[in-house]
């Protein structure tokens, strides 16, 4: 479940898409306008500490980031488990955090121009400074490999998808490079009763079927 900061980053997010970004550390090559589903990408850790720290330190979500947050050991840690669909930065990165008596929380978010959605890491850092990938929620990837992903599974699942309607999906980073967790709805909606499966586009075969 997306915890109510990392919702509200997001909502800050999609309202910071449209205007200029503020720092270097914001901004990048749109992965999305430019990969095509044809063309062989890699995902990547396209941020360094110095840049995560930096978006740390100029967060605007409102009361920004927790000082004992914006250490050079916590963003080093944050730079080896935030990955990009394509290896490339983010048109939009955004940050927050919330720390309690005992351990601390830290959103990181990404979008790009064109994708079907953003992406999310949370993260949980313990009072001794140790930082922890708490949940993934990936959506920043080329919108033309809708199409793809959708055949594929169609193809594989077969009578599974009966009826269902292709909503959506997310990709995982490494190591489950090349597998995506795909969403169908009977009603075309994320509430309604489907399936979600668990697609290696590489084998093109279902992994994981779900019935939600």
């Amino acid at each position: 479940m997306v915890s109510r900061g990392a919702l509200a980053l997001l909502a800050l997010m999609a309202a910071s898409c449209g205007a200029p970004s503020p720092s270097p550390s914001q901004s990048g090559p749109s992965g999305a306008a430019s990969a095509s589903a044809g063309t062989a990408v890699a995902p990547g850790r396209p941020y360094d500490a110095a840049a995560l720290l930096t978006g740390m330190r100029e967060s605007r979500r409102p009361g920004g980031v927790p000082d004992r947050l914006e250490t050079v050991a916590v963003a080093e840690a944050i730079s080896m488990l935030v990955w990009t669909w394509d290896g490339q930065p983010w048109d939009v990165l955004a940050i927050g955090g919330a720390c309690g008596p005992g351990e601390c929380t830290l959103d990181v978010a990404g979008s790009r121009q064109g994708a079907p959605g953003s992406d999310l890491y949370s993260f949980v850092v313990a009072g001794d400074g140790s930082v922890t990938l708490l949940t993934t929620d990936l959506h920043a990837y080329d919108p033309s490999l809708d199409a793809t992903l959708d055949r594929a599974a169609q193809q594989a699942a077969g009578d599974a998808l009966n009826g269902l309607t292709y909503i959506g999906a997310r990709w995982l980073v490494p190591p489950d490079r090349g597998r995506y967790w795909l969403a169908y709805r009977s009603g075309g909606e994320e509430g309604s009763p489907g399936v979600d499966l668990l697609l290696d586009l590489a084998s093109g075969e279902v992994v994981e079927l779900r019935r939600v």
